[in-house]
């Protein structure tokens, strides 16, 4: 009777489509940098996303390098995988998704990306092939499904690397619930920038605007080290201006973070690059006004919803915008509303459904 019963599984088991079978799938997440080297948004990314996806019943674990019994049905890569890493998952039978944040990249101008494509097609016509292999450019096009954060993204891994179209996804990040349902509340004087505070972020040189606009600017943040010369000089300056510098370091109550968002006249992050600010999202969704760095991930998520301040080294001209968009924003518009992780869950759901055979 048993032996009947499991044969009668096996042959059901058989016959199961992709689809059917998704729920006894795992997808396995990995990364090329450990958390501990570098906090930041790419760990709340993926860690949120996990998450999610087990709330939706999928079963989600991290790879274990050392793990050679280790199990699963996809790789869901946090990054760009070397060309042999994806040849070697299909010779497993695994499928591999990829989802590299085009930071640096996306954050070029026109003319910088015509150059960089035309030294990638150089690069492959002259160079050994080992050295392209490190590049790891033909990764997008072995992958399995190319996940890009922002339509700009998208275009560039099509652009620089080839991804096939039909291969490419347009999946933002999410927002916990906590950020949409954070209570409404007067906004009161201060602007606030929730960022790691170095070099990229540009916190010092927001702060020096806003000590030079005398625009109140609340910094929620840590720096990657204590020691480190940049952020020791913006440590400097808000010691040195407590009436226009608040900052008392990183906040992990995410309730009390949604609550500052509500309370704040204003979100700012004037960074040199981005791929899709997490933190610039929360704070849509608690419909706070937003200033960010006149770039093409900001312009193509917030469109007229949000105001842009060109990248500058001078504090004045920094300044000066600081301050109109200060005085200008109880009346800026509210930024749309962004999806929560279970809604993007659900995006990658289907991705892995319907992920080629």
């Amino acid at each position: 009777m048993n032996l009947f019963v499991l044969w009668i599984d096996i042959d059901r088991f058989q016959n199961m489509t992709f689809n059917e079978l998704l729920h006894s799938m795992k997808i396995l997440f990995d990364h090329h940098l450990p958390f501990a080297l570098a906090h930041g948004g790419v760990q709340r990314q993926l860690t949120q996303t996990m998450a999610a996806l087990e709330k939706i019943g999928i079963e989600t674990d991290y790879i274990r390098w050392w793990d050679d019994s280790q199990q699963g049905d996809v790789i869901h890569f946090i990054g760009r995988p070397a060309a042999d890493y994806i040849t070697f998952a299909h010779s497993k039978k695994y499928k591999v998704v990829i989802a590299e944040l085009l930071t640096a990249t996306g954050s070029r101008s026109s003319g910088n990306l015509l150059a960089q494509k035309f030294f990638i097609a150089t690069a492959k016509r002259i160079l050994p092939s080992t050295f392209i292999s490190k590049m790891a450019w033909d990764s997008y096009c072995l992958a399995d499904a190319c996940l890009a954060l922002t339509p700009w993204e998208a275009h560039l891994m099509n652009y620089l690397f080839d991804a096939p179209k039909e291969h490419i996804h347009v999946v933002p990040n999410g927002v916990e619930d906590i950020f949409f349902n954070s209570q409404k509340i007067p906004r009161g004087e201060w602007l606030v920038c929730t960022a790691t505070i170095t070099e990229r972020k540009r916190v010092l040189e927001l702060a020096r605007a806003a000590v030079a606009a005398r625009t109140p600017l609340w910094v929620i943040g840590k720096a990657y080290s204590e020691t480190d010369v940049y952020a020791q000089e913006f440590f400097a300056l808000a010691k040195q201006n407590p009436q226009i510098i608040r900052y008392e370091g990183a906040i992990s109550d995410r309730e009390q973070l949604a609550q500052i968002y509500r309370e704040a006249r204003g979100f700012v992050l004037l960074s040199t690059m981005e791929s899709l600010s997490l933190s610039a999202l929360e704070a849509a969704a608690c419909e706070c006004p937003l200033l960010l760095s006149d770039l093409f991930w900001a312009k193509t998520v917030f469109g007229n919803s949000a105001k842009f301040c060109p990248i500058t080294n001078s504090v004045e001209a920094t300044a000066k915008m600081l301050r109109t968009f200060y005085d200008e924003a109880p009346k800026l518009p509210i930024p749309p509303r962004p999806a929560s992780w279970i809604e993007i869950a659900a995006q990658l759901k289907k991705i892995y459904e319907n992920l080629p055979a």
